[in-house]
């Protein structure tokens, strides 16, 4: 039954990720390879749940749900990734006072810094190289999106002006409203 195979995947995925929604997106990238979607389709996936409000995993959870099982798909799919984390906050909340003094704890929770990283610059990583140079494995051929790349380039030089003129950060919502007009204009509306 897929609405208890939809549970069980992102239950299992809420379970076992540590570090936020951008650690979890390589193990919802390998399940919704499981459910037959292409590389392109995750990374549509992966760029609409970054820019709807709410956490990448959770919105990465919701669509993948939707387009298994509907309505009811994203409502399991989402409650799979969310419901683990519940539970464990409301654990910790109620112990945590008398566990952080033990050093046992402390440097689990420091052993698990580096992979939390390591998640997060690997989807980084592979986000860029797939998206610019049209690399979805390691056999794949250098396929240079010569479009993605100046609107790339655009987001990257309007930061930078923008941080040396007003000495802020550019907000990333303008930044996604930036590349989204740029994706139309390149790319078209079909």
């Amino acid at each position: 039954m897929i609405y208890l195979e939809l549970f069980l995947t992102f239950f299992k995925i809420g379970l076992f990720t540590f570090g936020g929604g951008y650690a979890m997106i390589p193990l919802v990238t390998e399940a919704a390879q499981g459910f037959g979607f292409s590389d392109s389709e995750i990374m549509n996936f992966i760029a609409v749940s970054e820019s709807t409000p709410g956490p990448i995993a959770i919105n990465m959870a919701t669509f993948i749900g939707s387009s298994e099982g509907g309505i009811l798909g994203s409502a399991v799919a989402t409650l799979g990734i969310v419901l683990p984390s519940f539970i464990i906050i409301l654990i910790i909340a109620s112990v945590m006072k008398n566990l952080i003094k033990f050093e046992g704890v402390q440097a689990a929770l420091g052993g698990v810094k580096p992979i939390v990283i390591a998640l997060i610059v690997s989807t980084g990583a592979t986000m860029l190289l797939s998206t610019l140079f049209g690399l979805a494995t390691v056999h794949n051929g250098i396929s240079v999106d010569t479009k993605s790349i100046i609107i790339f380039a655009i987001i990257v030089a309007v930061g930078f002006v923008y941080k040396k003129l007003t000495k802020k950060k550019i907000s990333p919502i303008i930044l996604i409203l930036i590349s989204a007009f740029l994706g139309i204009i390149f790319f078209g509306i079909i």
